[in-house]
């Protein structure tokens, strides 16, 4: 068993399915020793878990936990991928995309939920470079889509 399944087991987390792409497009491209995922919502087999804007009938833990789920999601997907997630050398870059009610300036402590999962599941492979903004909407109403880049070994 790989370290990075070994720690998933630890922790008790079982990554879902990878969700299909909702269009033409891909959910991971690798370009040399980059991976680019597109942008990952709060899908898991098939239904969607966490909806609606964040400050509005949704609080910021809510906000948190609907980020872990797209985290997972994005870490599904990778090892749909390569297979092994032991081959991800460490994470560049998330992009963190919060639907919130306008003016909502909280978008960093929602898009903690994800960096904080990925530094806990990958160690300091987790730790990244981010941005985290609030928008007036997302694919299927989700409450939070993160995009991210990869590098690999």
């Amino acid at each position: 068993m790989s370290l990075t399944n070994e720690r998933l087991a630890e922790l008790g987390i079982d990554l879902p399915s990878a969700p299909a792409p909702a269009g033409n497009y891909v959910a991971a491209m690798q370009v040399g020793k980059l991976l680019y995922l597109s942008g990952a919502i709060c899908l898991v087999n098939g239904e969607m878990t966490h909806t609606g804007k964040i400050g509005e009938s949704r609080d910021i833990a809510y906000g948190q936990a609907a980020a872990r789920v797209c985290a997972l999601n994005l870490l599904a997907v990778t090892k749909e991928q390569i297979g092994d997630l032991d081959k991800i050398s460490r994470i560049v870059q998330l992009n963190g995309f919060v639907n919130g009610i306008p003016g909502f300036a909280e978008s960093p402590t929602v898009i903690n939920g994800a960096s904080d999962i990925l530094v806990e599941i990958l160690g300091d492979r987790g730790r990244h470079t981010r941005a985290a903004v609030a928008v007036t909407g997302l694919p299927k109403d989700s409450s939070v889509e993160i995009q991210a880049i990869f590098e690999l070994a």
